[in-house]
């Protein structure tokens, strides 16, 4: 028996037991890291330095890269670091780093989505309002509020889970710091505070979720409406990246938490819990650079003039 006052370091999940396929999670987890920098830190470049990018939609998808960035640092340069290196460990504050950064970003993510379904649903079904309702200043507050709140949100998680006592070894199944997978840790009882907690953030999703449905449910009814069919075509271009992007982190998300025990399996909640927590901010910024002209054409320009720089 140990408690969390003796546990200096947590043993993490390995991607792989032999050599080879340690170095080949490496070099895919480089490649997809890298390709999330690139994709995250182009999006962020060409919408800080198009002024006709600079618009609620846009503003919005910016703050959305930088919660990717910060979602993907988290996790994949220690699994990276692990791999390499053939370790597994993790030390005691390294973890309660993860944890808290981890969670920060992923419900500012969330927080975000919901704001930029919000956005989609002004600028179509009250497209007169959209001014009033989506001013700058409407925009900065609801993007401080939604970075705010999740800071607050992930520091109370991150405090209440590790002042819980650890009796039960310091193993995870998990390949980076994840709350469940540290409450499974946790003494006989000494979980059920951090628990309420996690029942609080399931009624936050859901509720997020039920906001983004309901928004989309009058967008649809409103775009089917339009007469012309370009017009109809130039109102889906912009919501549909957003609406697979939700799709994407939630559903993948939701999936790896609320699965059936009986699909629980070690290589199974590997592979969800990479797709749910690194492939986003990697598909994030094709998704909607796919789908967007505007942003599509400033990424072009951007590249563009770094090359004829150099």
């Amino acid at each position: 028996m140990s408690n969390s006052s003796s546990i200096r370091h947590f043993l993490l999940l390995a991607l792989a037991d032999t050599r080879q396929l340690q170095l080949l999670h490496f070099c895919l987890l480089l490649g997809i890291s890298l390709a999330a920098l690139l994709g995250n830190g182009l999006i962020i470049s060409a919408v800080a330095c198009s002024h006709h990018l600079h618009t609620p939609m846009f503003f919005f998808l910016l703050n959305l890269a930088l919660s990717d960035l910060g979602f993907i640092c988290t996790t994949v340069p220690k699994a990276m670091h692990n791999s390499l290196w053939d370790t597994r460990t993790i030390s005691y504050t390294g973890c309660a780093a993860q944890v808290f950064f981890f969670v920060f970003c992923g419900v500012t993510e969330l927080y975000l989505l919901t704001i930029m379904c919000y956005d989609r649903y002004v600028s179509i079904c009250k497209s007169l309002n959209y001014g009033t309702l989506l001013g700058s200043r409407a925009c900065a507050h609801m993007a401080a509020g939604a970075w705010a709140s999740a800071f607050l949100y992930s520091l109370l998680h991150t405090a209440n889970t590790f002042s819980l006592p650890l009796c039960h070894g310091n193993a995870l199944g998990q390949f980076f710091c994840e709350i469940p997978q540290i409450l499974k840790l946790s003494c006989s009882k000494s979980y059920l505070r951090e628990l309420g907690l996690i029942a609080v953030s399931a009624c936050l999703v859901f509720g997020c979720f039920v906001l983004i449905v309901f928004s989309y449910v009058k967008i649809f009814r409103v775009v089917l409406r339009i007469p012309s069919e370009q017009g109809r075509h130039k109102a889906f271009s912009t919501c549909l990246p957003h609406l697979a992007v939700v799709s994407l982190y939630l559903s993948t998300s939701v999936f790896a938490h609320l699965k059936p025990p009986s699909m629980s399996s070690p290589s199974l909640d590997l592979a969800l819990s990479v797709l749910y927590s690194v492939v986003p901010p990697a598909l994030n910024p094709l998704i909607y650079s796919l789908r967007n002209q505007e942003l599509k054409a400033s990424v072009w320009r951007l590249m563009a003039g770094c090359i004829q720089k150099h």
